[in-house]
């Protein structure tokens, strides 16, 4: 079925030929993924030169934090909480020392602040007991954190660590990387390695932040304004004039 914006009411052989050139481009750019990511990523890297880390920190355990309060939370809003919660806290063990109830009522709007800040707290548990209050390096000791996954991992390894360890996978991450048939799956685990197959390790950081720059700024998940876009014409779900 071809897209609407393409339904007419012209005669079949005007229609046919219609179709043929739309059908005959659109396959060229779906077979040659990898030359269309290398394309994706020369446009987003010269359209957003100054894409970085949007939650705001001034050193690992402080992104960390961040990180895991960004769930299901705009970074906005995140960026708002942390800007008092880093004052008041200096460390995992000031977090530790805090009453529980009293930790929620400080991150109370970034949502699920519950279970939030019982996950932080066990984190910086962890980060105290067992890594002598510093952050870990690798993604096995992150990983035994509280509240901490791979997105949350790759996210502290990449950015406060400069390590490539991984590609992020966040809602607008996904939903570009679909759109431009760089992956067919649907959950971050997979979509990940789909990406970091397809992406070059020296990309594998900033290739997130190109991506959630332009989500936010043009494909956007109801109304992608694919007229102001510089991949649509590599984007098997552009619109095609």
């Amino acid at each position: 079925m071809y897209p609407k914006a393409y339904r007419c009411d012209f005669s079949e052989h005007c229609r046919h030929l219609h179709f043929a050139a739309y059908a005959t481009s659109l396959i060229a750019v779906i077979d040659d993924v990898r030359a269309r990511t290398k394309e994706v990523i020369k446009r987003l890297k010269k359209a957003y030169p100054d894409a970085h880390c949007a939650l705001n920190h001034a050193n690992p355990f402080q992104l960390l934090i961040a990180t895991i309060l960004s769930a299901q939370c705009t970074d906005e809003r995140v960026n708002i909480v942390t800007a008092d919660l880093f004052r008041k806290y200096n460390g995992p063990a000031d977090l530790l020392s805090v009453d529980q109830r009293e930790l929620e009522k400080d991150i109370h709007s970034t949502g699920f602040f519950r279970n939030k800040a019982k996950n932080i707290q066990a984190a910086c548990r962890r980060i105290v007991d067992v890594y002598g209050g510093e952050v870990p390096k690798n993604m096995d000791d992150l990983l035994s954190l509280g509240g901490v996954a791979r997105k949350t991992a790759n996210v502290v390894l990449g950015n406060a660590f400069g390590i490539a360890s991984g590609v992020v996978v966040d809602t607008h991450v996904s939903r570009l990387s679909q759109r431009l048939g760089l992956t067919n799956n649907t959950t971050p685990e997979k979509i990940e390695k789909d990406l970091a197959e397809l992406v070059p390790k020296k990309d594998w950081i900033m290739f997130p932040h190109w991506m959630i720059y332009h989500g936010r700024r043009i494909c956007h998940a109801r109304k992608p304004k694919c007229g102001e876009c510089s991949l649509n014409n590599i984007c098997p779900s552009g619109t095609v004039e």
